[in-house]
């Protein structure tokens, strides 16, 4: 392990790792990491209302969980067949990552069934591309989201239950906010919020925000390079629209914080303020300082955008995230954001406090 990689790996007691949401999510724990007094304290979600302040802007990804994991069998020869529905393509195909004993060949048809096992229709896949993916497409002509939702599993993590889903994952692994079909894994963060919360918070007078990133699948993926520099960073869509765009630079102007919940909502929002940081390099000296009031732009399509250190954050105030794997780039945009040390010392108060760990595991804002 390279001194770079050592700087962002822990070592974490498997049975911190959370197998189930709590009862009320909003009972989750939340450690409240200050960077200004570099101090920790410790809370609940439910204690948001106490914590933030009227003015505060809350960004939350809206993003819509698909139910992507596929169970079918080969259609010629019977065996057993896993998917994972990634995206569809404009032509209307599926790309999806697909696992069976021996090899399979363009052409060949799959089985898919649904929850109870029934078959229910079939899978052509077309041609292998890069990095496993497939090319496919269904029978007939039923909305790709209409059948995943009757045919497809929540795509968990391995690291709960062995990504075997109950019936209450359906529900569990949704933000009450989700509205746009598209991320193969929830953005946690957002995973915490009960309706009754975010009513107290609007209350107090804290306003929303909506942003979406589609979650991917290569979120997760650890680093394995040996510097930051060289990790490839995959893509994701995401979409900042003018309303949203207005929003969260009125809320800069007028002083109040503007807080990310979670870490795809921190890429949607930079990635929109790399809009501002390009466009000053086209304004004439005299117009800078109508350009630099604006925190963002609206920006819909691809971002690949990898915070690390030593990256100037531009639209984010303070950042609600879980606890992540070591040596992944969501822990090093964490760290980019808290500061290195700080991190690293709030992480292991984590473990000796006994938080619970990853999706449906307690929570963090660093303020």
């Amino acid at each position: 392990m390279s001194p770079e990689e050592a700087a962002f790996a822990y070592d974490l007691p498997r049975d911190l790792i959370a197998q189930e949401p709590l009862r009320n999510r909003a009972d989750a724990r939340l450690m409240v990491v200050n960077r200004q007094r570099q101090s920790i304290d410790h809370f609940h979600v439910r204690d948001l209302p106490e914590i933030l302040r009227p003015g505060d802007r809350l960004v939350l990804n809206n993003t819509r969980v698909v139910p992507a994991r596929l169970a079918g069998t080969r259609t010629a020869t019977g065996g057993a067949w896993q998917g994972l529905f990634l995206h569809t393509t404009s032509e209307g195909h599926w790309r999806i990552l697909q696992k069976t004993r021996g090899s399979i060949k363009p052409g060949e048809t799959v089985t898919l069934v649904d929850r109870n096992s029934r078959p229910r229709l079939k899978l052509w896949l077309l041609e292998k591309g890069e990095e496993g993916q497939w090319l496919a497409h269904p029978e007939g002509e039923e909305d790709t989201f209409a059948i995943l939702e009757q045919i497809g599993r929540v795509p968990l993590p391995p690291y709960i239950r062995g990504g075997r889903m109950v019936d209450s994952d359906v529900e569990n692994y949704q933000t009450v906010f989700a509205k746009r079909h598209g991320a193969v894994a929830a953005p946690t963060a957002g995973l915490h919020f009960t309706r009754g919360v975010l009513e107290r918070l609007a209350g107090r007078g804290v306003a929303f925000t909506a942003v979406t990133l589609h979650v991917g699948v290569d979120t997760f993926r650890p680093i394995a390079t040996d510097t930051l520099e060289e990790h490839k960073m995959h893509t994701e869509w995401c979409e900042l629209d003018e309303k949203s765009a207005e929003e969260i630079n009125a809320t800069r102007a007028a002083g109040g914080r503007v807080v990310a919940v979670g870490t795809t909502s921190v890429r949607v929002l930079e990635t929109a303020a790399a809009r501002i940081r390009n466009s000053e390099l086209g304004v004439r000296s005299g117009d800078l300082g109508r350009e630099q009031e604006r925190a963002v732009d609206a920006f819909t399509g691809e971002t690949d955008l990898f915070i690390r250190p030593p990256y100037e954050f531009r639209a984010v105030d303070a950042l609600m995230t879980n606890f992540h794997f070591p040596r992944t780039t969501l822990l090093v945009l964490v760290a980019t954001f808290g500061g290195r040390e700080l991190i690293q010392r709030a992480y292991e108060e984590a473990v000796r406090q006994r938080y619970r760990f990853y999706s449906y595991g307690d929570a963090m804002l660093v303020l």
